[in-house]
């Protein structure tokens, strides 16, 4: 009888088992593109899902979906409070959608610390390009210049709006931000048409696609900050943040915003889960993240569209997310600042 007894439980775990390792089998997975089609963030998603499906127990399709709009949070939102809670939902979002809940935009109504982290592709830092030619040819030039030159973005809380604000806080310079846009594409054909003149991104999205293949050969663009301590080597010519506040003689209480705000770099392309999902359907598209991130099949298609591949871990995230929360209301009342 205990013999008997004993089977029957093997026969049980093992069929709960096969069961859990087998709930994708026959399932579509849906990822919520929080970005515009054809952007950075978008690409990533879309090269990540393109294999992802052979890492997960069950290899369930996937389909893509964007959700682009309001600076992203249209997305974020459904992600957090609308999305399935069962694992078949996941989602990349913008990395700098924290500001947004930190100082409390009505709009923003998800908790990014109660996202279930999956892990990110890539870490980037950021830039601030100018046509190449208006008479910007470093910040100096925008601390002086009689009318500020307008930089595009989507809305408050992405680095279209506080990159710009940053450099006023920290450097002096004004710009006049012009926000609304859809995505980074319809930013840059503004530039194009002179009706901006700037706009702050990631330096990875500026070496992946076009219009930014065309403007380097040609010139169109001048890259005068990037956000590294070192300089990178795709864009030498340009200097760090931390140099111009050097220059700049920045005071030390101006300089402490930045860990907060740059933050968003360490956050990188990420990739998340609802909260709800069962703790063992969060380990099972972690893992299958991380693997991913490590088939060569993707990696020769990263290589191919020059995509950089640098994964973070979800539980990595995960703790980052938590962290970027805590704030004292000083620190949140200048952050606002920076967003709006």
């Amino acid at each position: 009888m205990i013999l008997l007894l004993i089977l029957l439980a093997f026969v049980f775990a093992g069929t709960e088992a096969r069961a859990q390792n087998h709930f994708y089998q026959g399932k579509t997975i849906t990822v919520i593109s929080t970005s515009s089609t054809g952007s950075a963030y978008d690409i990533y998603a879309r090269l990540v899902v393109q294999f992802m499906g052979r890492h997960i127990p069950g290899n369930p399709n996937f389909i893509v979906q964007n959700m682009a709009g309001a600076g992203s949070i249209i997305g974020t939102n459904y992600l957090y409070g609308l999305a399935k809670g069962d694992g078949t939902v996941i989602g990349g979002l913008q990395p700098s959608m924290y500001f947004n809940q930190l100082y409390k935009q009505p709009e923003a109504k998800y908790d990014w610390a109660k996202f279930n982290w999956l892990g990110s592709s890539d870490q980037s830092e950021s830039l601030l390009y100018m046509r190449a030619d208006l008479p910007y040819k470093t910040l100096a030039d925008v601390r002086k210049a009689k009318e500020p030159p307008k930089c595009g973005s989507t809305g408050p809380g992405t680095s279209g709006t506080y990159m710009p604000k940053l450099l006023e806080e920290l450097l002096g310079t004004k710009f006049t931000i012009v926000s609304g846009y859809k995505g980074g594409g319809e930013i840059d054909l503004a530039v194009e048409r002179g009706e901006l003149q700037c706009r702050a991104l990631t330096i990875q999205a500026y070496h992946t696609r076009e219009p930014y293949h065309t403007w380097r050969k040609t010139g169109f663009a001048r890259i005068l900050m990037q956000t590294g301590k070192t300089r990178d080597p795709r864009i030498a010519e340009a200097p760090t943040i931390y140099e111009l506040m050097n220059e700049h003689k920045t005071a030390e209480s101006e300089r402490r915003l930045l860990p907060l705000i740059l933050a968003a770099s360490d956050f990188g392309r990420p990739m998340v889960a609802p909260p709800g999902v069962p703790p063992d359907r969060v380990k099972i598209l972690r893992e299958a993240f991380l693997k991913t991130l490590a088939d060569s099949e993707l990696l020769a298609e990263a290589k191919r569209k020059n995509l950089d591949i640098t994964p973070t871990p979800g539980e990595e995230l995960q703790t980052l997310a938590k962290q970027v929360m805590v704030q004292t209301p000083e620190v949140v009342a200048r952050v606002k600042t920076l967003m709006e």
